[in-house]
């Protein structure tokens, strides 16, 4: 009996035991700190290691570099003015005001360096068509790229050889065509670079007349001419022109005649307007050209004489180098090439679309001058295949309209600093609220390009303002940033979404995932996407200060800007 009760007592106790390790465990459980929870933060001199607890009993640790709360004291930042004048120069568009246009009123431009100044050239084009009755290829000049000085025109008036070419050509087709003989024309898109000792004027002078009658429905517009001009001196704007370097050409495809305005059967196979330059580091000249009809064409120059030897067969044209499909009209136009000998590619620059609204900007490289240029997605450009990385593209950052209708644009360089740029025209968005046809804005954007890891241009997503370089680091980037993933969407404006950089790498806010920073290579990744880094200056805030910017490209080609606010 005594032995039996004590068998029971024993019992009691093992499962009085049994329930107190289960209620310990349950309440080891719920006790664990919720993931994320910070324990503790020490330093390691400016460095802030912090260690938080994992949800499961466990704990990782993450470090933030010259933190304040470890004594870091950031550099004193000398006071920056940068550019304060509006976007919107109405009120200064006119003839008159034009000394205080500095970059309104800009439209295809073409950048080089001479000296002390950066020497700007561009298309007649201006905000109620300011420019008209004085002169062609206007110019400005700059020292330091922000503030622009106007300086005039550089042709006063067509010459005489364009309208004695056109007839004369006109006279030899079957049937000879009669003489036009006040033709009217479009002044577009000239190139200028320095070729030895003498600086080169690519240009273009577009007939815009119907080639028969007088309805553009039913003829097909007269053709355009390539001239060339020269000068020793961009100072001096004295310039020497040298005739014609290439015109329009057909290819007896088509006809000229059209049978109605969505007759797209374009008659010319290359359109003579949009030329760029170029000599390769073979000592070999090449004028790059085109727009819309069959593509853009590569056309070997003799390097004495600026043009091509002959032109007697459709040969003697150019190769076509890049198109948009097969069509005989195609949305691709605005050539701008370079060589880059840091990564020994040839790359060409493209606006694609019509160019109010829509425009965007496209890069392809090749290893040969010549292509095939390839996308980064490998597509054959030359052969026709879409155009990826996209670069630029109908955008808007908070508090501002955006910016539409931005592309055409050339690329140069500092020739001290070796830092790469790219400069357009943007127009304001159609219908801004207060300003009368908004989108006739046209304002000169430069905008510093740096490139990947894997070679491909990216362009920065605020203008240059020569804000000063500081040091980047991760504590930088810690706060709220504007970002903008940018996707291709003909005339639709791409606008940003507000996120949060957290000292724990996390990305919070309009778009979710991590982060991370290589202070070596300045290049942020956000969610697998690498972006280059820059102090920059934010033109929409209502005050406009320093402030910093990324971009990059995704795998796909496409833009991806943010900058911190």
């Amino acid at each position: 009996m005594k032995n039996n009760v004590l068998k029971i007592k024993a019992l009691r106790i093992l499962v009085l035991v049994a329930l107190t390790l289960l209620s310990c465990s349950k309440d080891d459980t719920e006790n664990y700190e919720k993931a994320g929870t910070v324990i503790s933060k020490e330093c390691n001199g400016t460095t802030q290691i912090i260690t938080y607890a994992d949800g499961n009993g466990g704990i990782y640790t993450t470090s933030v570099e010259n933190s304040v709360e470890c004594g870091y004291e950031p550099p004193i930042v000398e006071t920056f003015d940068g550019p304060t004048y509006p976007d919107n120069y109405t009120s200064i568009a006119s003839w008159s005001s034009r000394s205080q246009w500095n970059l309104a009123n800009v439209h295809d431009p073409s950048v080089v360096k001479d000296g002390e100044y950066y020497y700007m050239y561009q298309t007649d084009a201006s905000y109620g068509n300011a420019h008209d009755g004085n002169g062609h290829f206007h110019h400005r000049r700059s020292k330091d790229l922000i503030n622009w000085e106007y300086r005039g025109s550089t042709m006063p008036s067509a010459p005489t050889w364009v309208k004695d070419t056109l007839n004369s050509m006109r006279s030899k087709m079957d049937p000879a065509l009669p003489p036009i003989e006040n033709p009217q024309y479009g002044y577009w898109a000239p190139c200028v670079r320095k070729v030895g000792d003498i600086f080169r004027m690519y240009y273009s002078i577009v007939v815009v007349e119907p080639i028969v009658g007088s309805d553009f429905d039913t003829s097909w517009t007269e053709r355009a001419f390539i001239g060339l001009m020269e000068t020793d001196d961009l100072a001096s704007n004295n310039w020497t022109d040298k005739g014609m370097v290439v015109c329009s050409v057909a290819d007896g495809i088509e006809t000229y005649t059209r049978t109605s305005g969505n007759d797209w059967s374009g008659y010319f196979k290359f359109n003579a307007i949009d030329p760029t330059f170029i000599e390769t580091p073979q000592n070999e000249q090449y004028l790059i050209y085109g727009s819309w009809h069959s593509g853009i064409a590569a056309l070997k120059l003799n390097s004495e004489t600026g043009k091509p030897d002959k032109l007697e067969t459709l040969d003697d044209y150019g190769v076509t180098i890049a198109k948009r499909g097969n069509s005989r009209w195609q949305a691709s136009e605005g050539p701008e090439i370079l060589y880059n000998p840091d990564t020994d590619y040839y790359y060409l620059f493209m606006a694609y679309d019509e160019l109010s609204v829509a425009y965007n900007t496209r890069v392809a490289r090749s290893k040969t001058i010549t292509g095939p240029y390839l996308g980064i997605n490998g597509a054959d450009v030359s052969a026709g295949a879409d155009c990826y990385p996209m670069l630029t593209h109908p955008y808007s950052f908070k508090n501002h309209t955006g910016w539409v209708g931005f592309s055409h644009n050339a690329v140069f360089q500092n020739p001290d600093t070796q830092e790469w740029f790219y400069a357009s025209q943007a127009r304001l968005p159609e219908n801004v609220s207060g300003i009368n046809v908004s989108n006739a804005i046209m304002m000169g954007h430069v905008r510093e390009i740096q490139w990947t890891d894997d070679g491909w241009p990216v362009i920065a997503p605020e203008r240059y303002a020569g804000v000063p370089t500081t040091e980047i680091t991760e504590a930088s980037f810690i706060g709220n940033w504007e970002h903008i993933e940018m996707n291709y969407q003909y005339k639709i404006i791409q606008t940003s979404k507000t996120l949060n950089l957290t000292t724990d790498k996390k990305v919070t806010g309009g778009v979710s995932g991590t982060w991370s920073y290589d202070s070596s290579a300045k290049t942020l990744t956000i969610n697998g996407v690498k972006c280059k880094v820059k102090d920059a200056w934010d033109w929409e805030a209502s005050t406009r200060k320093v402030t910093i910017t990324y971009s990059g490209l995704t795998a796909g080609g496409l833009p991806v800007w943010g900058k911190k606010i």
